[in-house]
């Protein structure tokens, strides 16, 4: 791809002037001192000067210079071909070296911006295999016993076939969220968006996940009695799976004899605010700002103690910005967390 010139004459007419000045008050000085100064042999000469020096200087600065720099720039180009493709090579010096520290700067910023990528798809790659990891060894464990005999008591046959089948459960649980993922971050997150009452909904995430809290003594409640429904505009399965994902991280990092408390606010004219309010184990502020990444842990033991595909609140965020809404998250080390966000109201 082949750029165009822009050609500016700046450089030639400030060097033609300043050769032009010193030739021509040389003549004079030498003409006053050997022979009669004449202003006419002066003027021709000064005039001869300025045209001789402007065309060379123009002609080599062209040639010499910006036909190199061109060469570069096409080069270039073949890298970047949006940044060059509309733009021409001008023979303005100033303009010119501007225009290489852009590029030089935005390359710098690009190069730094692969830096990290890089480093977050090694870490992300790193927590898939480990995530994987796990019942993966769990169910080929139990299987090469049974191969190695135990398949032979029945007891034993039974329990660990049930147990392997948990693996293979949890394995397709968190392939399912890495679908589900991919799917949204390539923005396929199809919403079919239509009224609901979302205390209802909260009310059957709280049935659904009451035995997951009873093991702990946590207590699933809202901040009052919301007799009146609250109606409101949004994708209601997608909306009742981000909720359930909240609600179930408040019980997993909760503390035992809790509570999980549901609070929904007008925000203004035409939104909600749903707020879920723990007293758990709380978050290091400097964790807060990579808590919605994937498989992204506050925990680093690795012990993954916890269960679930660690994507949760990844998936949340997205369903959530899907709706063209926010999620926000408060915490505090040892006193608890509150995630909240916005929906619309229905009409």
């Amino acid at each position: 791809m082949s750029l165009s010139f822009k050609k500016t004459y700046t450089f030639a007419v400030v060097s033609t002037t300043y050769i032009t000045i010193f030739s021509t008050a040389l003549v004079a000085i030498l003409s006053s001192l050997f022979s009669a100064l004449s202003w006419q042999f002066c003027l021709a000469f000064s005039v001869s000067v300025a045209l001789f020096s402007f065309f060379v200087l123009q002609y080599r600065v062209e040639h010499f210079i910006y036909k190199r720099v061109k060469k570069i720039y096409d080069d270039v180009s073949l890298l970047d071909s949006t940044t060059f493709s509309s733009q021409s090579i001008t023979t303005d010096m100033a303009t010119l070296t501007k225009e290489v520290k852009k590029f030089a700067t935005d390359k710098k910023i690009e190069i730094e911006n692969l830096k990290v990528r890089e480093e977050y798809r090694r870490e992300f790659m790193g927590n898939v295999s480990h995530e994987l990891k796990t019942p993966l060894f769990t169910v080929q464990g139990y299987l090469s016993t049974l191969l190695d005999g135990a398949i032979k008591d029945k007891d034993l046959r039974v329990k660990y076939i049930e147990r392997a089948e948990k693996g293979v459960e949890r394995l397709i649980y968190i392939v399912e969220d890495l679908d589900m993922i991919s799917k949204l971050e390539m923005g396929q997150l199809n919403l079919e968006k239509s009224n609901f009452n979302i205390v209802e909904l909260i009310q059957n995430v709280f049935d659904l996940l009451e035995m997951n809290a009873d093991k702990k003594n946590i207590i699933l409640m809202f901040d009052q009695k919301y007799s009146k429904s609250i109606n409101v505009f949004a994708d209601q399965e997608k909306i009742q799976q981000a909720f359930t994902n909240l609600i179930t991280n408040s019980i997993k990092y909760g503390k035992d004899n809790g509570t999980t408390e549901v609070s929904i606010e007008d925000l203004v004219e035409n939104k909600i605010i749903v707020r879920v309010k723990d007293n758990g184990e709380g978050i290091e502020q400097h964790n807060i700002p990579r808590l919605f990444e994937r498989f992204f842990r506050v925990d680093k033991s690795g012990s993954r103690s916890e269960g679930g595909s660690g994507l949760g609140l990844s998936i949340v965020k997205h369903i959530i910005e899907g709706h063209n809404e926010k999620i926000y998250v408060e915490s505090e080390f040892n006193k608890g967390s509150e995630f909240s966000f916005t929906l619309e109201k229905a009409e």
